[in-house]
């Protein structure tokens, strides 16, 4: 079974999951950390926990998701992936960090590309890819079947949905996504958003608006 922790990082309160499992190694999920006390508290955490990261992975290219992406890759020596239509995301990151307020120093290089993959594997873990565009075009959601978890970085959230208003963005995609690929997973499945507190898919299909609204037939996607 894999252990999750959550460091939330960044002015943008983002979180940055650590998972692991029984063999110590383990994948960082959107490493947010900015600036040097944040790197040390990312080191520090899997230093004290004796973990040994094997995959840096982003579930989207927004510049809060990615800032600490290059500091893990040295610092880890990990491969970083992301899936392929956010390629321009990363790239463009320290023009949109200045938008944003952060100095984006360098840009890390993408080592897998997740697009033409559907799994993606670390110690006795395999994270299944659902492509699940809408808030950026190469947007990913990661699921780990045997504890039903769901990392959905900015799809999902509790009670509420990722914006998509920003370059790349498509409301009719989120929701495809959400509705078609997200809650068939079932009730019980966990989700572990890019922001604020964790759910469940039972949860949010009877309480997220954006989904009750289109299951009330009150609008369409």
């Amino acid at each position: 079974m894999i252990k999750i922790a959550v460091l939330v990082f960044n002015p943008f309160q983002e979180n940055t999951y650590i998972i692991s499992d029984s063999t110590g190694e383990c994948a960082i999920i959107d490493a947010g950390n900015y600036g040097d006390s944040e790197d040390e508290k990312l080191k520090k955490y899997i230093e004290e926990k004796g973990l040994k990261p094997t995959l840096i992975i982003n579930t989207h290219g927004h510049v809060d998701h990615m800032l600490g992406v290059d500091y893990a890759k040295s610092q880890f020596n990990a491969p970083f992936a992301l899936h392929g239509d956010d390629n321009f995301l990363i790239e463009s990151a320290q023009t949109h960090g200045t938008l944003y307020g952060f100095n984006v120093k360098s840009i890390p290089s993408v080592d897998i590309d997740m697009s033409k993959m559907s799994e993606i594997s670390f110690g006795e873990t395999t994270l299944q890819i659902i492509h699940t565009p809408g808030h950026t075009p190469g947007h990913v959601s990661l699921f780990e079947p045997k504890s039903k978890s769901l990392f959905c970085g900015d799809t999902l959230f509790k009670e509420s949905i990722g914006r998509t208003d920003l370059p790349g963005g498509d409301y009719t995609w989120i929701m495809k996504s959400i509705l078609e690929s997200i809650v068939p997973l079932g009730e019980d499945v966990n989700i572990f958003p890019g922001h604020g507190p964790k759910s469940d898919i039972g949860h949010e299909t009877r309480n997220n608006p954006f989904i009750v609204e289109v299951v009330r037939g009150d609008v369409n996607y």
